[in-house]
């Protein structure tokens, strides 16, 4: 189910985690996925699963996850009418030797990773943040706890997403524009 209802049922996760139901979630293809919350057009929670698993657990937990992003107070109950749900379905990331040559800005997502160190960013981030393409690997640092420019002697990985997007909190759903 890699459309426009995986957003509506990523919703229906978080609701009924608040109505304290468990919620089945039938999908066995196997992806990566992270689910993003956006209050007033702010980012208000973002975590996910990188590589390739069960679709249905991969969404189960970065749903939950997402309400309890440890980056801000957990979201509450009241808060799911005035907040946003996106999902972004990934591709499995693959390693890039020349990251300036092999990844593109507003196609590709990265993973920067150094020892024991690992930063992800989706793809959507560097276009709504109006980064260049080093800016984007730069930024992949940081979010690893790393100095900017530690891309060219870390291993970079890319990836693309399928983006799904409401329109409002609970509203109508869009897929993304993206070069996916």
């Amino acid at each position: 189910m890699v459309n426009e209802e995986i957003v509506k049922l990523a919703r229906k996760i978080i609701e009924d985690h608040f109505a304290g139901k468990e919620t089945e979630v039938p999908l066995d293809e196997k992806a990566g996925v992270f689910v993003t919350l956006k209050k007033n057009g702010e980012l208000r929670g973002c975590i996910g699963i990188p590589y390739p698993m069960n679709l249905g657990l991969a969404l189960k937990e970065a749903a939950l996850g997402a309400i309890r992003d440890p980056r801000f107070p957990p979201v509450r109950k009241e808060e799911m009418k005035e907040v946003r749900v996106e999902v972004s379905v990934l591709t499995p990331p693959e390693r890039v030797k020349d990251p300036l040559k092999e990844v593109e800005v507003g196609r590709h997502g990265i993973i920067v990773r150094c020892g024991p160190y690992s930063g992800l960013l989706l793809p959507q981030v560097p276009a709504e943040e109006g980064w260049d393409l080093k800016e984007f690997l730069d930024y992949g640092c940081l979010k690893a706890g790393l100095p900017p420019g530690c891309w060219k002697n870390c291993e970079v990985y890319r990836f693309e997403a399928e983006i799904f997007e409401e329109t409002s909190p609970g509203g109508k759903v869009r897929r993304k524009n993206n070069k996916v």
